[in-house]
């Protein structure tokens, strides 16, 4: 018995001695060319590999730098860039039979650029692409003694990497996204694979992708088909560029939506709630949040599309949009239509802030339903609102608006109150970056009587209507009978 626990000693000793030797004894940096070579052709982009290091216990090939070239056509100089590279594999196969069985690949810490030409390709639309062998290819696949590589992976992931989305053209601000995690599993160039990314945006917010890719495209990878699953918490539009094309455009926007592409045109549906929400440059932020819920097809290349669906919440008042928007240039067109029948008016008052509409000092609306329809037009950032307008009873609490007509009050004998009803309110609008002006104005204020006129409002607020009120009079014009008396509306909105 003492014999055999002698020998199972002695044979673990060498065993243990055998596993700690051999990395000694073997120069694993011999394979690098032929693996930078059969990666670089792979890739169908120059790779190159730091020092390599290799572990037994743990069936792992360390090295201590990634390098990959960028696409010629893009003229930057690096593509991928990372701190390490791990490859973890079944060592023996690969000692034995010079036969590469890879379990996993750790990427550490890449900086990545993504950028995307006028034309529509990537600077990554060329990779795997099929091209001719790189020399240190050729080299390691002639050399004497050796064979091709058998390249299977079944984990790929990228650790706390840092990931740009740009364009070579155009002022817009880059999409930088942070601490980058992405696993690929049971990763394949022919056949679909699962895959999942979290990652922080530089500027606010966090992003969640779940879903499938592949096959990959073999002429441009950035065809390649996806179907996922999208969350997004609580982006910053301002911070994170989002909104360059319409820099006066902000707040806060979550989302969950779900979207499948064939490489070219993907199909989006999902929810998006916006907190704090801006949409003009002298708006302040809405103090209630607007949902949207939507179904769009957007063309991946053109970076047009269709909004097919687009339902509008405001608290308890709904509005639909639907329309189209394309890329031209340097602007964003859209050709949109906002239909919104019957909403409370007091939910909308929340929205006012953010659309740059300031009622007059200490007033606030209660009551009452509203309608638009509009037409929205043009560049995002220049874009011109046109449409009609209807307002039915509601009430302009905290403003006297006979008090305001001072000499008409007294002639015409109306009385004023601290409040203002409003029975009906309807005008044809436009709002551009000029500023605002309503056409066909039609008021019937109770108090007074019916209101006709048309003016504008300028970009700083300021007012400028003709007007006309027709009075129920009791004073002095009681022999005359109701008349029309002409006023003008100056000063400003908070202080008409």
């Amino acid at each position: 018995m003492r014999r055999i626990v002698k020998w199972v000693v002695l044979c673990v000793a060498a065993l243990l001695v055998v596993m700690v030797s051999v990395p000694l004894l073997i120069n694993v940096d011999q394979f690098k060319p032929m693996l930078e070579g059969e990666l670089s052709t792979a890739l169908n982009r120059e790779v190159k590999l730091g020092k390599l290091k290799l572990s037994l216990f743990s069936g792992e090939v360390t090295a201590d730098d990634l390098w990959v070239a960028e696409d010629q056509a893009f003229g930057k100089p690096v593509f991928i860039q990372a701190k390490s590279l791990k490859v973890g594999a079944e060592i023996w196969p690969f000692l034995m039979s010079r036969k590469l069985i890879v379990t996993y690949v750790v990427i550490d810490q890449p900086e990545i650029a993504l950028v995307q030409a006028p034309s529509g390709d990537w600077n990554f639309s060329s990779l795997g692409g099929k091209t001719k062998r790189s020399p240190q290819a050729v080299q390691a696949v002639q050399a004497p003694g050796t064979a091709p590589l058998d390249l299977s992976v079944k984990l790929v992931k990228i650790t706390n990497g840092r990931l740009k989305l740009g364009r070579t053209l155009g002022h817009w601000k880059p999409l930088v996204l942070e601490q980058v995690n992405l696993e690929l599993r049971e990763f394949s160039a022919t056949t679909a694979f699962p895959f999942t990314l979290a990652t922080k945006v530089a500027g606010g917010g966090t992003i969640q992708l779940n879903g499938k890719a592949g096959p990959i495209n073999p002429t441009d990878s950035a065809m390649t088909p996806v179907e996922a699953s999208l969350k997004v918490a609580q982006l910053d539009l301002a911070g994170s560029g989002m909104s360059d094309f319409a820099p006066d455009i902000g707040g806060l926007v979550s989302l969950e939506g779900t979207g499948s592409s064939d490489g070219r045109i993907m199909q989006v549906s999902g929810k998006l709630k916006a907190e704090k929400l801006k949409l003009t440059k002298k708006g302040t932020p809405a103090t209630r949040p607007v949902e949207f819920d939507f179904a769009a097809q957007h063309d991946l290349r053109k970076h047009s599309g269709t909004l097919r669906r687009g339902d509008i919440h405001i608290g308890g008042a709904p509005a639909h949009l639907t329309g189209t928007y394309a890329e031209q240039g340097e602007s964003v067109m859209l050709n949109m239509t906002l239909a919104g029948p019957n909403m409370p008016v007091p939910e909308l008052e929340t929205l006012l802030p953010a659309l740059g509409v300031v009622l007059p000092a200490g007033s606030r609306l209660e009551g009452g339903t509203a309608s638009v329809m509009l037409r929205m037009e043009g560049p995002a950032d220049k874009l011109v609102t046109s449409g009609s307008l209807a307002v039915n009873d509601t009430r302009l609490m905290g403003f006297d608006l006979p008090k305001k007509m001072a000499t008409i009050e007294k002639l015409a004998g109306i009385k004023g109150g601290p409040d203002t009803e409003i029975k009906t309110l309807s005008a044809s609008v436009r709002v551009a970056p000029d500023g605002a002006s309503a056409q066909d104005m039609k008021l019937l204020v109770p108090s007074i009587g019916d209101v006709t006129g048309a003016g504008t409002v300028s970009p700083a607020n300021e007012l400028d209507f003709k007007m006309s009120a027709t009075v129920q009079t009791a004073g002095l014009l009681a022999v005359v009978g109701n008349t029309s008396i002409p006023f003008t509306v100056q000063g400003t909105c908070a202080d008409p």
